[in-house]
């Protein structure tokens, strides 16, 4: 294949060999910089900020990791040295020649990675460059390759073969033949994952459609299919993954595989012999293949004689290829046909993604051969990968020198984020790999002699152990429970302490792995820990939670850094001999030097301060917030902590706190000493400084953090200026003011704003020194007020962005993720339930409670799965989870489970097996369940965690009381546990079978959670791009997100959810400025890399489905745009159903284009649903809805039904009367079309008069029926999609701009002057537009800035 450019930013030169292995990565959050974006349905902010739990990824053998540049390059690919690109002639044996665009900082191994992907170089694997006769060397960059210029020829010439370049070369064959067939993405291997665009688009996107210009009027079925009608009840499962018609593979050959002859005795060896392969031809001819250092052959054996002599025809190829269509004719044929099909496909969807994306169903898959496969399982092939010389990876070492390479400047910080990311994924790979073959009972334990609770494991050098409470290490916090959450909480400790990654400071590598019902943790070994004591290594923290504490230097120092963004003190503690050692961390983190002399720290569990209110101390009180909400109440274990955005977003509300005390005590100070003004030039509060800097950490990070209030910034940023410029004078009572603001606020200093954490207080088993009683109460005083904050602000706050729809959650996922961004865990679920009940909003929370009881049903159905597993040999573990699911989902009232077949079952019971899976008892306890023990279970399971109420005691109870669907619930246990199911049509309400049955489960996948390295440069120009937009600067607005995307894919490889926003913001801006065919291209990649990178039902592919649809309809692609809308609608209907705020804007969308088809029955079915949803979550007043009966007045009137037009738009011109006034333009508009519409109503009824009076002989003078015009439709689209043009004259523009870069100025000039700071995080704009967005009654979400280009200057 050959990559245009515009698909695929080159990579910057690899690091190594290596780097053409695998492109994985992991999600999971590490720093701040979150928007709360991601359910903006209609945002365009930058989804890339995606905390997401888990997933994970088997690296990639085949060269396609980053995308490699192609044949039309256009140089300027890797931004960051600005070097233009050169085209190169390649002459290649047996074609002919042709020329690739190259560019100079690219390595010579991605020429060859671009010749081992075109369709007729792709059956060469073992050849060299040669210029001028001489060989380049494979890691060489092009521009340091001397006499290489414009349009020098490289010649390919083919290398002898030694054992490894053989192997390689028949696993590249392998994928060349397997590279339409979508197996590996149904099992979750290799970073394959699904997408189904082209089967919507048919492939006519882009290049092809430019051949179907016109209008295409040649006739379109519209019809939908009937599940996807308005009211339609049921929700099949098969259309989610629709039969690809390339997925029937052509059958080149029947078997490849490798002979059982291998290896070459001796004396073949000696004569070149290196492997043999057995081959089945489609023609059914078995031949004996012969791999040697020339190349190819067949040779005389057969499957039960050796003879290695050469067979005839005596042919010898280079590549296997060659060879075998010389032998079979249906070969020659089909695999031409394949790799033209594979070349045509958008490389999006063949590109590995950066980790593993399971999909939790998958059709009915034979199971063929494949030598390739089958000795990939058997060889731990992630132990020595084949690219790197010598032995297994050292994870550590590889993970800690990428931390330590330079990143003074761009070129060095793309290339230090980029092996970062890189190592983490193949990291987290390995990770996976190894955590299932330990729960699968395949890796030895390093001490199996204990029980098998307390195993551990090394595997490939990582280590690994179970989530189990061994030794009563956490006897005091919750046992085994605890032993559960603690890695979670070290993860998260891990990804922060990286985020704010200071040098000499080093975290191991750690993955976490959910899988049958286990959690493993999986951690790189320091150096040298092994050999040693744990109790000698310790230097800093304590291994007895607090008895024996010990302290370093060098730790402290190293942690003092990190103190200040992770606003943790630094503070003493007592050790078990009464001496004070002073910390800055926890007791439990620990500091450990390895044998490299790097600075350790792990057990990072208790990096954030606990959380009071499930915390309960006795004679602590709390405030009176929580009690009144019935906190405390006592949790499962005592590790329960505060998010990190919720101590951000706290630290932020106390430091706006501090500059209106401030503030408002030096304005009556001011009133009060005007007459005094001796100013003293000299020593000004040391506060005033201070305070500037101190200052800058907390909005800053809040800003990150929250998308926070920016008007509440700008006002700080003032008050910061008066506060400093009143501090100049050396007034005692200034000082006293800023005292006294920094003790309301809590602040340790007493001269500047400072918030800090000691996260000991109320651990168990901390004492302090008597010293410190006054900071110590002083710190419990703070807990308390993070708890009562977290519920008095951010759950009312979060609450409240739902009934504004400013954040329009769709599953459970996107709720928790909406959660998460406002600092609020997951335990408090049923409070924010509580909270929508009482809300006076309810019913436009109707969608929030709905999602917000499955997830909560889900979630406690999960915790009841895990422990269900746990009891569940490997032969039964079909059984038990179709078992389970029956008893979830199904309505049959008594399922019984099949036990694994006894005939199977051995004589020999009695020895039983060591080597038994962790904690599991050969017992099938797991049967005896029923869905009333189950169902009850779940009720008490939401009471005890989730502190709520479920009123229901079985699924169809359920179902019927909060309005589920039976197929969200499903998907959403399958997506929480990593079961996958049969994809076919499931009937869950039948009462005399069973819904599932043991067939039905197809495999279980782990769900993995790990740190996901940002590109943070890239992200800055990301957010510089959005803000640049938001003022109205279109064109540098798109250079600056181009420049985005291009670091993001130097940082990344192609494949990336961050790299997805950019694309979609690029296609908006594209759409905006008119260029159609550019908001296409962009667009289209933006669906294929969420459909990859997030799932095929992910609500953000939803989005983007959308949004493709309607820059389809805007290049007259109508029918492509119908099938679009249609799918958005499908999955929406599966993943959430039919009730939700954005189904109104879906269906006002595929009501508008079946107008324009003139579909207007169809079309009316449409609208009238969007005008019901609309009505009932915005209310009967709002201006939404009055566009809504615009909208089907309009279908009416094309209709030529007037009275119901008139009736529509009489409501709507009432509410634009009562809302916007008389003259407002859009009451005005309105009036004017109601007077048209009764012209053309009295018109047609005196028409229908004269037919009554004088019957057929009647004169009929012409009626004038609107057909409505494309350019009508698309305006309305445009409106309901929020996005807004203004038809501006060139002169108009320039004035525009100016008075927006003035206002601009002005605002800059009274910000303050350390905008240099302020610079790379340029902060989520306010919605100031808001009223000509509302006003257009476009559903546009508050942050939604970059569309709407209201200039209304």
């Amino acid at each position: 294949m050959v990559i245009k450019t515009d698909e695929l930013p080159a990579a910057a030169p690899a690091d190594s060999a290596r780097e053409h292995g695998s492109q994985a990565g992991g999600k999971g959050r590490p720093n701040a910089a979150d928007l709360p974006s991601v359910m903006l349905l209609n945002g365009d902010c930058s989804e890339n900020l995606k905390k997401e739990e888990g997933t994970s990824e088997p690296p990639r053998e085949n060269g396609l990791d980053e995308g490699e540049p192609g044949d039309e390059t256009t140089g300027q690919e890797v931004i960051v040295i600005q070097d233009t690109g050169f085209s190169v002639k390649i002459l290649a044996p047996g074609i002919e020649p042709f020329s690739l665009q190259v560019s100079p900082q690219e390595m010579v191994q991605e020429i060859h990675q671009v010749l081992m992907d075109r369709e007729d170089t792709c059956h060469r694997t073992c050849f060299s460059l040669h210029l001028d006769g001489n060989m380049l060397d494979h890691f060489s960059e092009l521009r340091s390759v001397e006499g290489l210029q414009e349009g020098s020829v490289l010649r390919v010439v083919e290398e002898p073969y030694t054992v490894r370049e053989a192997r390689i070369h028949v696993r590249h064959v392998r994928d060349l033949l397997k590279s339409l067939d979508p197996s590996d993405a149904f099992n979750g291997v290799d970073c394959n994952s699904l997408s189904f665009l082209s089967v919507f688009t048919d492939g006519d996107l882009g290049d092809s459609g430019k051949r179907k210009k016109g209008l295409e009027m040649d006739p379109i079925d519209c019809t939908p299919p009937e599940y996807i009608l308005p009211g339609s009840r049921e929700r099949p499962l098969c259309p989610l993954q629709p039969q690809n018609r390339d997925w029937k593979p052509l059958q080149c050959l029947k078997v490849l595989t490798m002979s059982g002859w291998n290896p070459p005795p001796g004396n073949r060896k000696m004569h070149g012999d290196l492997m043999y392969l057995f081959v089945i031809t489609a023609e059914d001819r078995q031949v004996s293949i012969t791999a040697s250092t020339r190349g190819f052959y067949l040779n005389q054996s057969t499957a039960y004689h050796f003879n290695p002599k050469p067979a005839s025809p005596r042919f010898l190829s280079h590549s296997l290829v060659e060879l075998l269509n010389q032998i079979s004719p249906t070969f020659k044929k089909n695999f031409a046909v394949l790799q033209k099909k594979r070349v045509q496909r958008h490389p999006f969807e063949r590109i590995a993604t950066p980790f593993q994306v399971y999909s939790w169903t998958a059709p009915q898959a034979e199971h063929a051969m494949d030598c390739v496969r089958a000795e990939d399982a058997y060889t731990s092939r992630l132990g020595y990968e084949e690219h790197i010389p010598g032995q297994t990876r050292d994870w550590n070492e590889e993970l800690q020198t990428t931390r330590e390479l330079p990143r003074k400047n761009l070129p060095e910080r793309l290339l230090r984020e980029r092996a970062i990311f890189k190592v983490h994924s193949d990291f987290t790979a390995a990770a996976t790999r190894g955590a299932m073959a330990v729960i699968d009972g395949n890796v030895m334990a390093i001490n199996p002699s204990e029980e098998t609770k307390m195993q551990m494991f090394i595997w490939n050098n990582i280590f690994f152990s179970l989530g189990f409470d061994v030794r009563d290490h956490y006897k005091d916090f919750g046992g085994d429970v605890a032993a559960y959450v603690a890695p979670t909480n070290d993860l998260n400790g891990v990804r922060t302490y990286n985020a704010v990654d200071v040098e000499g400071l080093y975290t191991l590598g750690t993955v976490v792995v959910d899988y049958r019902g286990y959690r493993v943790t999986a951690q790189s070994i320091i150096p040298g820990i092994l050999e040693r004591d744990q109790e000698q290594s310790v230097i800093y923290g304590s291994i007895d939670f607090g008895k024996t504490v010990v302290s370093h230097p060098r730790y402290l120092e190293l942690l003092e850094r990190t103190s200040r963004p992770l606003k943790i003190l630094r503070h003493r503690v007592l050790n078990d001999r009464d001496e004070e050692v002073e910390l800055c961390s926890s007791v439990e983190c620990k500091g450990i030097i390895g044998n490299d002399g790097r600075h350790y720290i792990l057990d990072l569990l208790r990096t954030f301060p606990p959380d009071l209110n499930f915390l309960p101390v006795p004679g602590e009180e709390l405030p009176e917030e929580c009690s009144r909400a019935g906190f405390p109440r006592t949790h499962r274990h005592k590790l329960c902590c505060l998010r990190q955005e919720l101590v951000d977003a706290f630290v932020e509300h106390r430091y706006l706190l501090f500059m209106k005390l401030a503030a408002l005590q030096l304005m009556q100070q001011k009133a009060s000493k005007v007459e005094t003004t001796t100013s003293l030039e000299n020593g000004g509060l040391p506060s005033s400084a201070e305070t500037k800097s101190e200052d800058s950490i907390g909005p800053e990070a809040g800003c990150e953090e929250e998308g926070s209030s920016v008007s509440g910034l700008a006002k700080v940023k003032e008050l910061a200026e008066t506060i400093a410029s009143d501090d100049g004078t050396v007034d005692p009572r200034s000082r006293e003011v800023i005292r006294n603001a920094c003790k309301a606020v809590g602040s340790i200093s007493s001269t500047a704003f400072d918030i800090r954490f000691n996260p000991d207080i109320f651990s168990p088993g901390v004492r302090f020194p008597e010293s410190c009683q006054d900071e110590v109460r002083d710190q419990k005083q703070l807990l308390k007020d993070a708890a009562a904050f977290l519920l008095s602000c951010q759950i009312p706050g979060l609450v409240k962005d739902c009934t504004e729809y400013a954040v329009l959650p769709m599953d459970g996922a996107t709720l928790a993720e909406v959660m998460r961004q406002r600092g609020i865990n997951m335990r408090y679920l049923g409070k924010v339930l509580d909270l929508v009940l009482r809300s006076p909003a309810r019913d436009q929370l109707d969608h929030i409670y709905k999602i917000g009881i499955g997830e909560l049903i889900t979630r406690s159905a999960k915790h009841i799965f895990k422990t269900y597993l746990q009891g569940v040999e490997l032969s039964g573990l079909s059984a038990a989870i179709s078992h389970f699911l029956n008893c979830f989902l199904s309505s049959y009232p008594n399922p019984v489970a099949h036990l694994p077949a006894d005939e199977l079952l051995s004589k020999k019971r009695n020895k039983r097996r060591k080597n038994r899976p962790p904690g599991a008892a050969d017992n099938t306890a797991w049967a005896v369940m029923t869905p009333q023990e189950l169902w009850k279970n779940i009720c008490h399971e939401a009471k005890n965690y989730f502190d709520f109420t479920l009123e229901c005691d079985s699924v169809d109870q359920a179902v019927e009381t909060y309005g589920l669907q039976k197929i969200t619930l499903l998907r959403e246990i399958s997506l929480k546990t990593g079961i996958q199911i049969l994809l076919k049509e499931y009937s869950f309400d039948s009462r005399h079978k069973p819904a599932f049955t043991e067939e039905d489960v197809l495999n279980i996948f782990p769900v993995v959670k790990h740190v996901n390295p940002k590109a943070s440069d890239a992200f800055h120009f990301f957010q510089s791009g959005q803000a640049k937009v938001q003022q109205g600067f279109l064109k540098e607005g798109c250079e600056l997100i181009n420049e985005a995307l291009n670091l993001f894919n130097n940082v990344y490889g192609a494949m990336h959810v961050e790299i997805c926003a950019c694309l979609r913001l690029l296609a908006r801006l594209h759409y905006i400025m008119g260029d159609y065919a550019e908001a296409l291209s962009n667009q289209q990649k933006a669906v294929l890399m969420s459909e990859r990178v997030m799932g095929i039902e992910h609500p953000n592919t939803i989005q983007e489905y959308m949004h493709l649809a309607l820059y389809c309809f805007a290049s007259s692609q109508l029918s492509t745009a119908l099938s679009l809308l249609y799918r958005a609608r499908y999955l929406m209907l599966l993943v959430f159903g039919e009730d939700h705020p954005e189904m109104a804007l879906l269906d006002n969308n595929i009501g508008l284009v079946l107008h324009g088809v003139m579909e207007y029955d169809l079309s009316l079915r449409f609208l009238e649903n969007a005008l019901a949803v609309t009505t009932k979550y915005h209310g009967p007043k709002a201006l939404k809805v009055a566009l809504s009966h615009h909208l089907v007045a309009r279908v009416y009137e094309s209709k030529a039904e007037f009275r119901s037009a008139l009736q529509h738009e009489k409501e709507g011109y009432t509410i634009y009367k009562t809302q916007l006034g008389e003259d407002h333009e859009k009451t005005k508009e309105s009036s004017e079309y109601l007077k048209c519409l009764t012209q053309q109503a009295v018109a047609l009824q005196r028409t229908m008069n004269e037919i009554y009076r004088n019957g057929s002989s009647a004169n009929i003078p012409p009626l004038k029926f609107t057909a409505p015009s494309m350019t009508s439709v698309l305006e309305q689209l445009n409106v309901i999609n929020g996005i807004l043009f203004i038809p501006l004259s060139q002169k108009d523009l320039e004035n525009l701009k100016a008075e927006v870069a003035r206002r601009h100025q002005l605002q800059e000039a009274n910000r303050n002057r350390d905008k240099a700071e302020e610079q790379p995080m340029a902060p989520e704009p306010e919605p100031e537009p808001e009223r000509a967005v509302e006003d257009m009654g476009s559903p546009q979400t508050a942050k939604e800035g970059p569309s709407s280009l209201n200039l209304q200057g």
